[in-house]
């Protein structure tokens, strides 16, 4: 026969437990039914399919750093050592650094410098563990187990080191009558050591409440088979029995101000192991302390009214006599009624009124374990937000908390309000203000209804300034709520000419920077456009300057007007082509040409007007055109002779 395992490779101080669920909890049945040795040989291997009960026994080696003590004696034919242990010997020890074998630590979770038993088989194969198990009930299931390891790594003994591989038997307490046994099977030697757990369920005879347990080597000793072994237990093994109730549900979680609770259990076994079953219904407030409920012995239990969280469970046996030992029966799962308490409505931090360039929010607390949902309504309403203690609204208004607590939101059975008030602040445009050199100017806050405070320590509206910088002035309403206006006063720049121009008989101003500048022409009346129009050809002083009195740039320019027609027809007007404005420039050169290209005058400063003919003969209407040559520079264009 073949005995399987449980693996866990997690070591001895890991909070992982891998030896079994919960008692209150199926367990898996990994492994097959095997045969029997003879028709009085009744056993199942592998681990109980259904629930267990509180363990009879567990024996873990205890621990320490000192080797020992030894086992009683009677429980080994092996000798023990207190250090190496060669063939045939053993010892308990919080280590396994002997030989070459793998050091690990024992099995048992959050053990510090835990013991196991560790063995060097003997050459000749055999028994090499045993120990009495007393207090067993008759007619009952059990399940023993134990976590081993092969302690030799693969490479050692050239790599055909001997594999571990046990057998375990259930002898009644004559040691006369084998009740079950199975084998582990070759436990192979790994790279990385592995604890593996194995089981083996068997049933007590009637009248039988103590058998032996006893282990022993199915490989001889030599270059191999050394293993160690922790955590034998031994627990009742019973069915898998679950609980519901008369709406199939499998617990109950509810509100306290809903009302008591009434409802009909019922334990369904799976049948796995039990072949009759007895019962007694247990209720808790703790899962801790479990009291019998009187009378209540029957797959069915129908509960009291519930007003308060209670659990309940059911023992399960095969015999009712069984019933009263624990080691003798098992538990199934629990049933839970979980009356959640009606929390008490969250408790106001305040009221809140603000300003609305702060940021506070409306804030409730609650008990550890409570959260809180925001609502816009006494009841009902909108929901704002949740599971948070504080919320902070967009818009002034009244507010609700309402408190809630449990996985099924019981709620308070009214709501806290908190009025949320959001106050304006004095409504500011930042300024940029110019100022001229020497001169004083005012600067305002501009705002009524408020108090004043200015970076210069003055409180009033208004200020007298002489000098450029950043001037600031925080404006407070009455609502206590501030708001800061910046006001920007940078020096005057003056105008920088960057050209002056003649545009036919306008003359355009261009300058270099940009500013409240005013232009005037020869001491004319001041104004804000640098063009000038329909002015006649002459000589000017072109005046700039930025107000009243941030001074003044001024520049001469000769306005040069080209006529874009003359009539010679000796009427008195427009007789002549001549430029205004030429006799102001001290060289200048003008040629007068036809649409053919033929110079038909040449004009000096002696003699600047051209009276529209050419060796003597008028020129006929047409278009001419003209190349002005004034002081280097060169201007050339087109006017018209009309007869």
């Amino acid at each position: 026969m073949e005995l399987r395992g449980k693996q866990n490779m997690i070591p001895k101080n890991s909070t992982f437990k891998g030896v079994k669920k919960n008692p209150l909890k199926s367990l898996f049945l990994f492994y097959c039914i095997i045969g029997f040795f003879s028709k009085e040989l009744s056993g199942q291997l592998g681990f109980c399919s259904g629930n267990s009960g509180s363990p009879i026994f567990t024996e873990d080696f205890g621990s320490g750093l000192t080797n020992g003590p030894a086992l009683p004696v009677g429980t080994t034919t092996y000798n023990f050592v207190t250090s190496m242990p060669s063939d045939g010997n053993y010892t308990i020890s919080s280590t396994t650094n002997f030989f070459d074998w793998h050091n690990v630590p024992d099995h048992t979770p959050g053990d510090v410098n835990g013991k196991a038993f560790v063995v060097n088989a003997s050459f000749t194969a055999g028994e090499f563990y045993q120990r009495p198990v007393t207090g067993l009930c008759e007619n009952t299931s059990y399940e023993f187990s134990a976590w081993l390891i092969n302690l030799l790594p693969q490479s050692s003994c050239e790599a055909i080191g001997i594999p571990v591989n046990v057998r375990f038997q259930i002898w009644d307490e004559t040691d006369t009558n084998l009740l079950a046994q199975g084998d582990t099977g070759d436990i192979p030697n790994r790279n990385a050591p592995l604890w593996e757990q194995y089981a083996l369920v068997f049933k007590t005879l009637p009248g039988q409440t103590s058998v032996i347990l006893k282990m022993r080597n199915n490989s001889n000793g030599g270059c191999g088979n050394d293993l160690a072994i922790d955590d034998i237990a031994f627990s009742s093994c019973g069915d898998a029995i679950t609980l519901s109730n008369d709406q199939n549900e499998m617990g109950i979680i509810s509100c306290e101000g809903q009302g008591g609770i009434t409802t009909t259990l019922e334990a369904t076994p799976d049948g796995s192991i039990f072949t009759s079953y007895a019962y007694q219904w247990q209720q808790s407030n703790d899962q801790v302390l479990w009291i019998d409920i009187p009378a209540a012995n029957n797959s069915t239990f129908s509960t009291p009214t519930i007003n308060t969280t209670t659990y309940f469970r059911t023992k399960v046996a095969e015999d009712i006599i069984n019933l009263s030992n624990d080691l003798c029966n098992v538990i199934s799962d629990v049933f839970e009624i979980i009356l959640i308490p009606t929390p008490q409505p969250p408790v106001s931090n305040g009221n809140v009124s603000l300003c609305e360039n702060e940021e506070t929010p409306l804030l409730v607390s609650v008990p550890v374990g409570t959260a809180v949902n925001w609502y816009d309504a006494p009841t009902g309403g909108a929901l704002l937000a949740e599971k948070t203690v504080s919320f902070t609204p967009t818009v002034s208004g009244t507010y609700f908390a309402e408190a809630f607590s449990g996985s099924i939101d019981c709620s308070s059975d009214t709501r806290t309000m908190l009025i949320y008030t959001i106050n304006p602040i004095p409504r500011i445009i930042d300024e940029v203000i110019e100022i001229c050199d020497g001169s004083t100017i005012i600067i305002s806050a501009d705002l009524d209804n408020v108090s004043y405070v200015w970076n210069t320590g003055e409180i009033t509206e208004e200020i007298s300034i002489i000098t450029p910088g950043e001037y600031t002035v925080m404006a407070t309403n009455l609502e206590g709520c501030s708001n800061t206006k910046s006001i920007s006063v940078v020096p005057v720049t003056l105008p920088i000419i960057k050209n002056i121009k003649s545009d036919g008989s306008n003359i355009i101003v261009d300058l270099e920077n940009t500013g409240q500048f005013e232009f005037t022409l020869d001491n004319g009346a001041f104004q804000t456009s640098p063009l000038f129009e329909t002015i006649i050809g002459g000589r000017y002083t072109i005046n700039i300057r930025y107000g009243d009195n941030c001074g003044m740039i001024s520049q001469e320019f000769i306005h040069l007007v080209v006529p874009k027609f003359f009539t010679p027809n000796a009427d008195g007007n427009n007789d002549l082509f001549l430029p205004e404005g030429l006799e102001y420039f001290t060289s200048y050169e003008l040629s007068i040409f036809n649409r053919f290209g033929q110079l038909l005058k040449n004009t000096s400063q002696n003699n600047p007007a051209w009276d529209g003919t050419f060796n003597g003969a008028q020129m006929p209407s047409g278009n001419y055109w003209y190349r002005l040559r004034v002081e280097g520079t060169v201007r050339n264009g087109y006017f018209v002779l009309k007869q």
